[in-house]
């Protein structure tokens, strides 16, 4: 959904071929000052003494090699590495701001410094309800195949996560992921590449999609996502991967996510001092061994349940959400965030409404660069595509919640109110002509069923995902580039499944 907005949920068609609908961005008329500018300074600042006092975990000896190279305080028994701010703050200084994240569609591209916030899917999730059989089963990569091309026509989505695992394949699941995505999208793909050798492929496959090595650096079609383990520790696959794929060009996303009382101090504030130090020493790094590489940081708080020990990700108080984008700006980079998701088992209840759709009008005003947060439900664990196209209509109405209204002389309408008068109607009014069938954009809850009656919405999105999963295709790989995929997972599969 683009400057102009077509009816919610009507699939665009050409020439009898379902078409691609535009980015939808959110790009609020106003953006909120959501975090005081003292308490971002007092927790990078208390992060900064964690490092010195404290320090980070580093498994990777190459890590080590160039933390020590450059002044960091390196135990090489231990892995653990102390940072002089100095060091901290020079490093993080190379860091750039802003970048553009390419796509296979250039035209898809998204640019971090335009002042949108680009929308992805959940990702991670190990089940879905199977749309044929209604089975609740472990996902596929056909799966995931079948959940990107609905991504791929979605314009609440502009950048692609693995929704859903390629559980089929093992140790080399993550790249057969990749290859799902380079298939049926034309977007932007975030993988979750871990190790050396595994990136090393992911980077390969990148750079046969992009057009070669220099292209892929000039405009990458992909980025990577890697988690720390909380809390302080960089394992060495997640570690080699970033160095791997900073080095090539690709941008890297360092993701922490903080459990209150469990893996990170029990308050909000010490969670977030935690994840900041974790996420500064990580990007520290890539701008010691690559300045300049485009990195990008993700805080996602989630909280242990004292009564239930089971994870709650959309608590009542949720106040510092918009948080996580602060620190991570303060950085020097730019921030994914975490808005949307709910830890309701099924699609269409209350729960799963008001959790999903609580954080996305906050994702609205944030002023992240990037956010993901929809499609899946049971704490990011379970697809069904009913609830993704929910999701989307939930996208949508934040999305509109904050968007300036026109004002120009036609929408100010002062002649037809002129015209009319006091007492009338503006029924048989030309202006009301031209404007009334725009007024209403129809939600998924608005699908007339008869005269003055609605659908059940969780039927019309069950209907409009089937619809799409049977006849939208995306635009394909080239033949060649299809094959080089082809060759470069069966050499990765007989190399990382031994």
């Amino acid at each position: 959904m683009g400057g102009s907005e077509a009816p919610r949920g009507a699939c665009g068609e050409a020439d009898g071929r379902m078409t691609r609908q535009p980015l939808a961005p959110l790009r609020a008329g106003v953006r909120a000052g959501l975090n005081d500018a003292v308490v971002v300074d007092r927790i990078v600042d208390a992060a900064f003494a964690v490092l010195t006092r404290t320090g980070a975990r580093f498994e990777s000896p190459r890590a080590l090699a160039i933390l020590a190279e450059h002044g960091a305080v390196v135990e090489r028994d231990t892995g653990l590495v102390r940072f002089p701010v100095e060091l901290l703050e020079a490093a993080l200084a190379r860091a750039p701001r802003t970048f553009v994240l390419g796509a296979r569609d250039p035209a898809l591209s998204l640019d971090l410094g335009s002042g949108a916030t680009f929308c992805g899917p959940d990702g991670c999730g190990t089940e879905v309800v199977d749309w044929s059989t209604g089975e609740r089963r472990v996902s596929t990569k056909a799966d995931l195949a079948a959940v990107t091309r609905l991504h791929d026509y979605l314009g609440s989505i502009q950048f692609w996560w693995p929704a859903v695992g390629a559980s089929d394949h093992g140790a080399t699941a993550q790249l057969h992921e990749l290859d799902a995505g380079w298939n049926n999208t034309a977007k932007h793909l975030q993988g979750m590449v871990n190790g050396e050798r595994a990136a090393r492929y992911a980077v390969e496959m990148a750079a046969v999609v992009a057009g070669g090595a220099d292209e892929l650096r000039r405009r990458p079609l992909m980025s990577n996502l890697v988690g720390v383990v909380t809390p302080l520790v960089h394992d060495r696959d997640a570690t080699e991967a970033a160095l791997i794929c900073a080095g090539a060009g690709v941008p890297v996303c360092f993701a922490t996510t903080p459990s209150l009382g469990t893996t990170a101090p029990a308050t909000k504030a010490g969670a977030y001092v935690l994840a900041t130090a974790e996420l500064a020493s990580a990007a520290a790094l890539v701008q010691l061994a690559c300045p300049g590489a485009p990195v990008m940081g993700s805080i996602t708080q989630i909280y242990a349940d004292p009564a239930t020990a089971g994870v709650v990700t959309a608590p009542l108080d949720h106040r510092a959400l918009p948080l996580a984008t602060g620190l991570v700006h303060r950085l020097g980079l730019p921030a994914l965030s975490s808005f949307g998701g709910t830890d309701a088992e099924r699609p269409g209840t209350w729960q799963a409404g008001v959790e999903t759709l609580y954080s996305l009008m906050i994702g609205a005003l944030d002023g992240c660069e990037l956010m993901t947060g929809i499609g899946l439900t049971d704490t990011y664990a379970l697809f069904t595509p009913e609830n993704l196209l929910l999701d989307d209509d939930l996208y949508h109405r934040a999305r509109h919640a904050f968007l300036q209204i026109p004002v120009g002389d036609e929408d100010l309408a002062l002649d037809v109110i002129h015209a009319v008068g006091p007492g009338g109607h503006f029924l048989g009014q030309s202006h009301t002509r031209r404007h009334l069938r725009t007024a209403v954009l129809r939600a998924v809850t608005h699908e007339l069923e008869g005269p003055g009656r609605y659908r059940e919405p969780l039927e019309v999105a069950r209907e409009r995902a089937l619809d799409l999963l049977g006849r939208y295709r995306p635009e394909p790989l080239p033949d060649d580039a299809r094959r080089e995929l082809v060759s470069i997972l069966a050499a990765a599969d007989g190399e990382l499944r031994g």
